[in-house]
């Protein structure tokens, strides 16, 4: 058992850390995407997705912009998320690229995004996102 004045384990994100955060969720792989998005709303975002194609991201965009969008850059077939990128930097929406791998061409696109390796720890998402709910709530 340990002190109440000792040092404290880690803690978990509470259900209340991302609430009011409105995201999109760009994620090929079926379950890994269920589970980000399950967690996120675990920590109380609303998550939009996750689409596995930028098709299906365009569809979410036209019924909701986001606060931010977390994208996977490298799709299924080959395709890649970077027109999607573009258009949400246009729309003033933040991006967080989430991926496996780095290896990008140097895109306009890509400039500005925040790029975190998979797999990412709660840590880094909410060290991440839980700025924006600040930068929401001034708006």
């Amino acid at each position: 058992m340990s002190s109440p004045n000792g040092p404290q384990p880690p803690r978990a994100g509470s259900s209340d850390d991302l609430k009011g955060l409105d995201i999109l969720l760009v994620e090929d792989s079926r379950d890994v995407g269920e589970a980000v998005k399950k967690h996120l709303e675990l920590l109380g975002a609303k998550v939009a997705g996750p689409a596995t194609t930028t098709t299906e991201a365009e569809g979410l965009l036209t019924e909701h912009l986001p606060d931010v969008a977390l994208v996977d850059f490298h799709l299924r077939e080959g395709e890649r998320s970077d027109g999607l990128i573009a258009r949400l930097h246009e729309q003033g929406v933040p991006v967080i690229m989430l991926s496996g791998s780095f290896e990008f061409p140097p895109l306009p696109s890509l400039e500005g995004a925040t790029f975190l390796e998979k797999p990412v720890s709660e840590a880094q998402l909410l060290a991440h996102l839980s700025p924006l709910i600040a930068k929401k709530a001034t708006r």
